[in-house]
């Protein structure tokens, strides 16, 4: 078949024209808004990432849900920095609303940047200063011939909340979970306790029975953040398993949002189990631990430092992994178009 060749169709200038880089990190995808955006007002990220719900919601539900994206979309929107030294800033989106941290998505951005020179880094090992939700991320690349083979940031302190907290759900029994912080609240659960592997093929009860577990809990018990009421809310339920690679540490499988699986290893999740294992002295100080995605992907964490923070005593992590581009995308919103909004089946 010959080529068609260019198509003529060009949006009208009056539909708003959002164009956007997808990539993923271990699987799990990510679509970067890198242009056509409105003004986002506000002084720090959580209020940027307030203005932004509040006033252009229907450009995340039109770039993550269903006809331009699907259920398990992720997404992310670049901000002005608000520090000093900041070099952007960054909202974290997904088919619920939006997270405070996001450590698959900050691997896929941070290659974005350093590998396209967006920010000019001359150090050999560039360093990028984000102003996330939660605070300070830092993140860095190690290049090979120009190319971001991979991305190592330095998260948010990361704390336990609760350790040994039971709950009763009628079809699954008693159930123990511990609740830590790694950017975001989750609660850890044994899956061999419940009786479930941890492969794709069950990818449908590990969601349902993820979903029932966060719903329980948030109905019986409160997270707070020790600063941050906007942070303060549980966010996933992680289900932990053996690795299939025997050299690997642990199997990690994140249900999230509005029944989102993650597909790589979950930063942000891994983060928080590293500061569990550390309190139960299961981690040593430095050491890299690999954990394996549903997909057999890997990120590896360390525990970088012990601090305080607040009332807890808390761990500096460190995580690493690689990020790969998968195409650009040009969406127009039609104002005619009833659907322009997305619409979303989970």
């Amino acid at each position: 078949m010959k080529p068609l060749g260019q198509p003529s169709w060009i949006p009208p200038p009056e539909w708003l024209t959002i164009d956007t880089i997808d990539m993923h990190t271990g699987g799990e995808p990510l679509r970067i808004l890198v242009s056509g955006l409105p003004e986002i007002k506000g002084k720090t990220i959580l209020e940027k990432r307030n203005y932004f719900r509040d006033h252009y919601d229907f450009i995340r539900t039109g770039t993550m849900w269903e006809p331009r994206g699907h259920a398990d979309m992720y997404g992310a929107v670049l901000t002005d920095p608000v520090t000093e030294d900041g070099d952007f800033g960054i909202i974290f989106m997904h088919n619920e609303g939006y997270s405070t941290m996001c450590g698959h998505a900050t691997i896929a951005v941070a290659k974005l940047i350093l590998e396209t020179d967006l920010f000019k880094k001359k150090r050999e090992e560039p360093v990028l200063q984000i102003d996330g939700p939660p605070g300070r991320i830092i993140a860095k690349g190690r290049k090979e011939k120009g190319e971001v083979t991979e991305v190592i940031f330095q998260n948010v302190s990361s704390f336990v909340f609760l350790e040994n907290g039971e709950i009763i759900i009628d079809d699954l029994g008693k159930i123990r979970f511990d609740i830590a912080y790694g950017g975001a609240f989750y609660a850890i659960v044994e899956a061999d306790k419940l009786g479930m592997e941890l492969i794709p093929e069950n990818y449908n009860q590990l969601i349902s029975t993820g979903r029932k577990i966060k719903l329980v809990i948030q109905d019986n018990y409160q997270v707070k953040h020790p600063f941050e009421q906007d942070l303060s809310f549980l966010y996933g339920v992680i289900f932990t398993g053996r690795p299939e690679n025997e050299t690997n540490h642990s199997r990690n499988v994140c249900i999230f949002a509005e029944g989102e699986l993650d597909r790589s290893a979950t930063g942000s999740g891994i983060s928080a189990r590293a500061a569990l294992h550390y309190q139960r002295r299961e981690m040593n100080l430095g050491e890299w631990y690999t954990v394996e995605s549903i997909l057999g992907t890997t990120m590896n964490v360390k525990v970088k430092e012990s601090v305080s923070f607040g009332p807890y005593q808390a761990v500096i992590p460190e995580v690493s992994g690689t990020a790969f581009f998968t195409g650009r995308n040009s969406f127009s919103f039609d104002p005619k178009d009833p659907l322009k909004n997305g619409f979303i089946f989970r």
